[in-house]
């Protein structure tokens, strides 16, 4: 029971990141190394930040619940604009370059700050805190990197459009988290 639990958790925290990929791989249409790097970065970003989150725990529970979901909103806001914007810029038959380190460290730790907040609640699961980081982690790597070349494939049939939906995603994704936790946070 506490490992399907921490599945469902896990496959929860990883959509942002699912999300992100496609919308990278609709643009850039990236090679496998370039999809190993991303699925690496989203991967321990995702198993890091619960352990981080739990280690900060009951200490700062509330202030991080407060402004974590405007980082992430302002995290990917800015990285969605300027996605759009390089959209526009560029030559529709040019793919856009693969994510440099900064902004893939970037759009890793901004869709895993929800994963820093799952950190606190993980003892109420049961589960032993490293197995939680190592499942969550795995899962997003697993789905981060399909993720990619499913976004590559739709990319070839909408051009230039691709990054600019992709940006549209990723501000969508931090508008997600911000309306989630500013409106319906329990």
């Amino acid at each position: 029971m506490i490992f399907a639990t921490l599945v469902l958790l896990s496959l929860g925290l990883a959509m942002d990141a699912f999300a992100a990929a496609v919308a990278h791989g609709a643009s850039a249409r990236p090679s496998r190394s370039a999809a190993l790097r991303m699925s690496f970065a989203f991967g321990l970003a995702q198993a890091v930040m619960p352990l981080l989150g739990w280690t900060l725990g009951m200490a700062f529970a509330a202030v991080m619940q407060s402004v974590a979901h405007w980082i992430a909103f302002l995290l990917l806001g800015i990285l969605g604009l300027r996605m759009i914007r390089e959209g526009f810029d560029r030559d529709p038959g040019m793919p856009s370059k693969d994510l440099a380190i900064w902004p893939l460290l970037v759009m890793a730790v901004a869709t895993s700050i929800d994963a820093a907040v799952a950190g606190i609640t993980l003892p109420s699961f049961g589960a032993p805190i490293l197995l939680a980081c190592l499942v969550i982690g795995l899962t997003t790597s697993l789905m981060t990197y399909p993720g990619v070349f499913l976004g590559a494939l739709m990319g070839t049939r909408v051009g230039k459009w691709a990054e600019v939906l992709g940006g549209l995603i990723l501000i969508g994704l931090g508008a997600k988290i911000f309306i989630l936790q500013q409106f319906f946070a329990v």
